[in-house]
């Protein structure tokens, strides 16, 4: 089953950058970040399919979404 998982991007004048949210995946506030919202949005991609490969590597079961719109009812 392919899901589908949800990143919030958000630029920061503190940081001074985009910093990259991956709700499904809550063990941190930002994962990732940014220059420009292109850069955040590869960057977030690319941490979201190394979290999917260390899943895979270790067994576990993958998150479920969290986004009910994304989510299909049986």
């Amino acid at each position: 089953m392919n899901f589908h998982y949800s990143m919030v991007i958000i630029w920061s004048n503190e940081d001074n950058c985009y910093l990259v949210h991956l709700p499904d995946f809550p063990f941190q506030e930002f994962h990732t970040h940014g220059d420009t919202y292109e850069e955040a949005a590869k960057r977030g991609q690319e941490v979201i399919d190394t979290y999917l490969e260390l899943y895979k590597e270790r067994g576990k079961a993958l998150p479920l979404p969290k986004n009910p719109l994304l989510l299909q009812v049986a």
